[in-house]
């Protein structure tokens, strides 16, 4: 399953799906290397082999900023959070590292083999050990362990503070939905909750013998079947926010991959999160820990406003909430005497 994220209109690249039949991005990002590597690749075998390759890395590249997902994509994508990008950077250095290893692992071996072979009167060397080659082959890879461990513990360590935070929001998974609380926003507790679980069009396609079609399930142009929801959770961008995380009864897992992180929730215990989003946008994710029999069926959608509307939004949620905490609350009882 995939997941992506469809940006507002007012940012400064709108991805949505119809403008890349692929990844989403605009069609000036490749459409001018297409027809130009087409044209010129497109007479021989050899050429329109090469042409597809180069068109994938075209398409690889192009998808690498942005969020949505890509057929055939090779590579993470930066998210929306320093802590996504932390964890894009971290990959990269660890892979490029492989990358390193594996060339001159391989380039010796095919080396010796072909150089040193059989055929061409070589005799292998009657040796058990060797100090100085056990020295180094030991001695270098704890250097590049130190060299891949000393940034990433920096970064865990940063991602585990979730001091000075601008909202405290508590996620709680049941089966198979969840429950947001903003629990405080700038100091305030806000009295805002609510349940989120899968649109009703996407529960009524996925019903055995609905005769519905999935592809049918969109939101504007993006594709979203079993990737929608009921209510999402809308939070602000530019600030810190920090997520307390929950079960009500077996181990769920609360995650959204433009975010950069995902967090178990289980039963009786809480564990926490922040992020702090950078992109307005709409963001997509699903329960990560099988949970049941609708573990598929537990999305989640992350919509990120600008403080200024979700400012907005939440008043109009405050103002929803207090005549039914009004209604809700038990009369005050008659005076004795």
């Amino acid at each position: 399953m995939a997941f992506g994220a469809r940006p507002d209109a007012g940012s400064a690249r709108p991805q949505t799906v119809a403008s890349h039949p692929v990844c989403g991005g605009g069609p000036n990002d490749w459409d001018g290397f297409r027809v130009m590597a087409m044209k010129s690749l497109a007479t021989t075998r050899t050429g329109r082999a090469v042409g597809a390759a180069l068109l994938t890395l075209a398409v690889n590249i192009s998808c690498a900023a942005s969020t949505l997902p890509a057929r055939w994509q090779l590579n993470m994508t930066p998210g929306v959070t320093q802590t996504a990008r932390n964890a894009y950077t971290a990959h990269m250095i660890v892979l490029w590292v492989c990358v390193v290893i594996g060339i001159i692992v391989f380039g010796a071996m095919a080396y010796a083999m072909f150089k040193f072979r059989k055929s061409k009167g070589a005799v292998a060397a009657q040796w058990s050990h060797n100090t100085k080659a056990e020295v180094v082959w030991t001695v270098i890879p704890i250097l590049i362990l130190i060299v891949c461990a000393w940034p990433a513990t920096g970064m865990l360590i940063k991602q585990a503070d979730t001091s000075n935070a601008t909202l405290t929001i508590k996620v709680t998974g049941y089966q198979w939905k969840w429950r947001y609380d903003y629990l405080d926003y700038e100091g305030k507790p806000t009295g805002v909750g609510f349940m989120s679980k899968l649109d009703s069009e996407s529960d009524k396609t996925r019903q055995l013998g609905s005769g519905l079609d999935p592809h049918a399930v969109k939101t504007g142009n993006e594709a979203t079947y079993l990737l929608n929801v009921d209510k999402p959770l809308v939070l602000p961008t530019g600030a810190k926010i920090r997520f307390v995380i929950t079960s009500d009864d077996v181990i769920h897992s609360w995650w959204v991959p433009a975010l950069g992180w995902k967090v178990d929730a289980n039963p009786e215990i809480i564990n926490d999160a922040w992020t702090l989003i950078e992109q307005p946008g709409t963001y997509r994710g699903q329960c990560a820990e099988l949970c049941g029999q609708d573990h598929g069926f537990m999305p989640i959608v992350v919509e990120a406003k600008p403080k200024a509307e979700f400012d907005q939004w939440l008043a109009a949620q405050q103002a929803a909430a207090a005549p039914a905490a009004a209604t809700a609350a038990p009369a005050p009882a008659a005076p004795q005497g």
